[in-house]
């Protein structure tokens, strides 16, 4: 019964800036962005927990990406900043009825996904 439908993608510049967001109907445990760049296997972004506001980040994101979460809009936010050529790809909102500790970095603890939102990064 979990929706999940992304916004916000787009093209942007090296260097820029991008907002996406995930709008949530239902019940989860936790919430996390994945990515699929051109040619390559979907890798794992971002993550939080609902109940403890714990953050998960890919070595990439660290410093650059961050996610949030409203449980007021039932929204997921992630923030990506001084963004890069290797950023490209389809970003994908997921949901988990259960992570913890390094499981909430895997796609293996998600169950239910969006339908993707494109972010090309091209100068």
């Amino acid at each position: 019964q979990v929706q999940l439908v992304e916004s916000g993608g787009g093209l942007v510049q090296p260097g820029g800036s991008l907002r996406l967001s995930c709008a949530v109907s239902g019940r989860t445990f936790a919430m996390g962005w994945f990515r699929q760049p051109p040619g390559k296997e979907r890798e794992f972004v971002a993550s939080t927990r609902w109940r403890d506001n714990n953050t998960y980040y890919a070595m990439f994101a660290k410093g650059r990406f961050l996610i949030s979460g409203d449980n007021v809009k039932n929204t997921v936010t992630l923030q990506m900043n001084s963004l890069k050529l290797e950023d490209t790809a389809v970003y994908y909102c997921a949901s988990s009825t259960y992570c913890s500790g390094y499981g909430c970095y895997s796609g293996e603890n998600f169950g239910s996904w969006g339908q993707g939102t494109q972010v090309t990064v091209s100068s």
